[in-house]
């Protein structure tokens, strides 16, 4: 699977339920869209976090003089 597309798709179903939680009427509601939106902001992250993981480990000494 593309990672761009995934973070991309991540992103937008994140985006998605902040919106869908600031139109939400009862407490149960937004309790659940923040439930939605704290796993959705989790797994973006963990996504991230391998990317910058993958970026800092790649052989710099190529650019270094």
């Amino acid at each position: 699977m593309d990672l761009d597309a995934l973070i991309d798709g991540l992103s937008e179903e994140l985006q998605a339920a902040i919106r869908a939680m600031a139109k939400a009427e009862t407490l149960e509601e937004k309790k659940t869209y923040s439930e939605i939106v704290k796993n959705l902001s989790e797994s973006l992250a963990s996504f991230l976090n391998i990317i910058s993981d993958m970026v800092l480990d790649y052989d710099m000494d190529e650019f270094e003089e």
